[in-house]
């Protein structure tokens, strides 16, 4: 029991020792002289301070053109200076834009020992280069459909970099991300801090300057010391308008780390720099009430200086509203990835379900196989709704059908003596066998009467009575009447089955 409390102590404090050296407090330093924003990013002679561009690039007062939208265009931008830190951060905000749907080449940020050229084959800049290369690749050239990629890709100066492949097999870690036609400029973030390699990336769908999300992290990177930044871009077949609206360099040192200049001041130092304020600002009050008194008309108008200030009454319901927007919007991008890690586990759910399905069939899954898909899942709502569609169908038919049988019964039940035939039928009977009797009687009448007879006739077989016997009269009218009534129950159904169409 005492080894196995001393080994959970020992691990508390691991654990505490980790926590605190991963939390310990990062100063963060802007540099300036690695560093271009607009306004004012270029001088009125053309000139970048601190920087120097060359090849295709074009430097204006809002931006940095790497590479304009023609074909085999290539430029690049380089600082004068290698940085004196180790550690740092570089904040870029670009814009790639163009007319077709597929772009090319893409644009490159560069750490490297020394500065590449501005025109190179590697996104214009040089080949074999010594340090860090983050690539923007907009072209694909080994057409497996997997750009635009963002990649990083390490090189010691010896190796040549692979464009049928895109640097697949050279990248340390990279990540797929649409940097192309966005509605706002696009940024990425990319931090080198105590050997390890971060890239964050915006994908420019929002304002929002939070809205990074991170593309990778690598550990254990080693990169010269006192390297140059830069940025190239470059153009093929395809061309694309290539543009850097800004570059921030920050400069990142642990609480170990001694800067010059950054040292804590002693508490006499704070003491004379406060009573030194303090003084100064007595000066400025007293200067301010001797100017009023020498100009009571311009104070007397200066009155409502202040009232712009202050916000009006629609000022701030128009902050309100956006304030809601900006919250709703956060509360929507977290659904949104809530509803994605919900579809994720699904889709687990779902492989499980087919694995289990499998192995109930008798078909175990082989290593390296893609298991069986089950017939009934997954289900999609287009097939749902078919399905309730044909059910519904199926019992309307049914219904119709029950309704057709039910009404031949009650007619053939009517016709067969159950209810007996209905008056108007009787009545046409009788006229038809009293027409029929008529005909028959005035037949027999006149072959009774005769013509005049004549000598040497044949003798009648019948010279006394009618030909037409009683029973042939019956079985005649017999006739007629069957006939009637199988014409009157096919008329009637034919009328019925009219009906259902309309």
């Amino acid at each position: 029991m005492s080894s196995i409390k001393l080994n959970l102590v020992l691990c508390s404090v691991i654990l505490s020792i980790l926590v605190c050296v991963n939390t310990q407090t990062v100063h963060r330093r802007f540099e300036y002289k690695y560093s271009f924003k607009p306004p004012y990013l270029a001088q009125k002679d053309g000139s970048v301070p601190f920087w120097e561009y060359g090849g295709n690039a074009i430097a204006s007062g809002e931006s940095v053109r790497l590479a304009p939208s023609l074909r085999s265009q290539k430029g690049a931008i380089w600082s004068k200076q290698g940085i004196n830190f180790d550690w740092w951060e570089v904040d870029i905000m670009f814009k790639v834009t163009g007319r077709g749907r597929i772009g090319a080449d893409g644009l490159a940020f560069w750490y490297t020992s020394q500065r590449g050229d501005y025109t190179g084959e590697v996104f214009g800049s040089s080949d074999r280069w010594n340090g860090l290369a983050v690539i923007f690749d907009s072209f694909d050239n080994d057409n497996k459909h997997n750009n635009p990629y963002i990649m990083a890709v390490i090189n010691d100066g010896t190796k040549v970099f692979d464009h049928k492949s895109d640097g697949s097999q050279q990248l340390l870690s990279g990540c797929l991300r649409d940097f192309r036609n966005k509605p706002f400029p696009t940024r990425a973030r990319i931090e080198y801090y105590l050997n390890t390699l971060t890239v964050y990336f915006h994908n420019g769908m929002t304002n929002n300057e939070a809205d990074y999300e991170l593309c990778f992290r690598a550990e254990n990177v080693i990169l010269p010391r006192g390297g140059v930044l830069g940025l190239s871009a470059a153009t093929g077949g395809l061309a694309d308008d290539h543009d850097v609206i800004h570059l921030l360099t920050t400069s990142l040192h642990s609480q170990q780390q001694q800067q010059p200049g950054g040292q804590q001041m002693s508490v006499d130092e704070q003491q004379k720099l406060s009573q030194e304020y303090q003084e100064y600002q007595k000066k400025l009050e007293q200067q301010k009430e001797d100017y009023r008194k020498e100009h009571p008309d311009e104070v007397r108008d200066k009155d409502g200086e202040f009232d712009d200030w202050f916000e009006s009454d629609g000022q701030r319901e128009l902050r309100q509203i956006f304030q809601g927007q900006t919250q709703i919007h956060d509360v929507l991008r977290d659904l949104n990835k809530k509803v994605d890690e919900v579809i994720g586990k699904q889709m687990n759910a779902l492989s499980m379900l087919t694995a289990v399905y499998s192995q109930a069939q008798g078909q175990p899954i082989q290593p390296g196989a893609v298991p069986a898909q089950m017939p009934s899942l997954p289900i999609g709502r287009h097939d749902w709704d078919a399905l309730v569609a044909n059910n519904q169908i199926m019992i309307n038919t049914i219904a119709e059908l029950k309704g057709f049988i039910i009404e031949v019964s009650r007619k053939t039940d009517a016709s067969a003596g159950g209810g007996g035939p209905s008056q108007q039928f009787v009545a046409e009977v009788r006229d038809s066998l009293q027409q029929v009797k008529a005909t028959v009687t005035g037949v027999a009448q006149r072959l009774a009467a005769g013509s005049p007879q004549v000598v040497n006739a044949p003798i009648s077989s019948c010279p006394d009575a009618s030909c037409v016997s009683v029973t042939g009269v019956l079985i005649v009218a017999a006739v007629q009447l069957a006939l009637m009534l199988v014409y009157a129950m096919y008329k009637e159904r034919k009328e019925a089955q009219a009906k259902k169409f309309f």
